[in-house]
């Protein structure tokens, strides 16, 4: 079994890697590390009341989805899983695109304060265990246009 869970991680992220080089579009987000990369089809709360909803009522995510929050300026930030229904990884992101910190695993219904530090202007919300199965890591780079040329070391097409 475990070595079936580590082939179709290999494809996962072979397939993901395959699709860094396409240009960027506003529904994904490419992320690189040393030794990987991820894609991820994303919807994006970029409002107050998008980012209050979030994903909120959700029982489901596909594997490979997410929701990228994307704030107006870098701010401090935290988050909490009130009517969340299914456990989350939060990313939290510099101006640059670049990991911060990284909220494993949010308890569903959690009223507890998640904070994810200062100067983040967007935060990426995955399956919760999916970023350890994938290895991301602080220091990896996100690309996506709401980073604009201030990604400097992966700005997009």
């Amino acid at each position: 079994m475990k070595v079936l869970k580590a082939i179709s991680l290999a494809v996962a992220l072979a397939v993901c890697g395959q699709g860094a080089a396409a240009k960027c579009s506003e529904n994904v987000v490419d992320l690189r590390w040393d030794g990987g990369s991820a894609r991820f089809n994303v919807e994006i709360a970029d409002d107050d009341q998008e980012r209050g909803r979030g994903l909120m009522f959700r029982e489901t995510l596909g594997r490979y989805s997410g929701m990228l929050f994307v704030y107006g300026a870098p701010a401090t930030v935290s988050f909490w899983m009130k009517n969340t229904l299914i456990p989350l990884d939060m990313v939290f992101l510099d101006q640059h695109g670049v990991v911060q910190h990284i909220h494993e695993n949010a308890v569903p219904g959690s009223l507890e304060n998640i904070p994810g530090g200062d100067g983040i202007l967007a935060v990426l919300e995955v399956n919760g265990g999916l970023s350890a199965k994938l290895g991301l890591v602080v220091g990896a780079e996100l690309r996506h246009p709401a980073f604009g040329a201030s990604a400097p070391s992966w700005p997009c097409d």
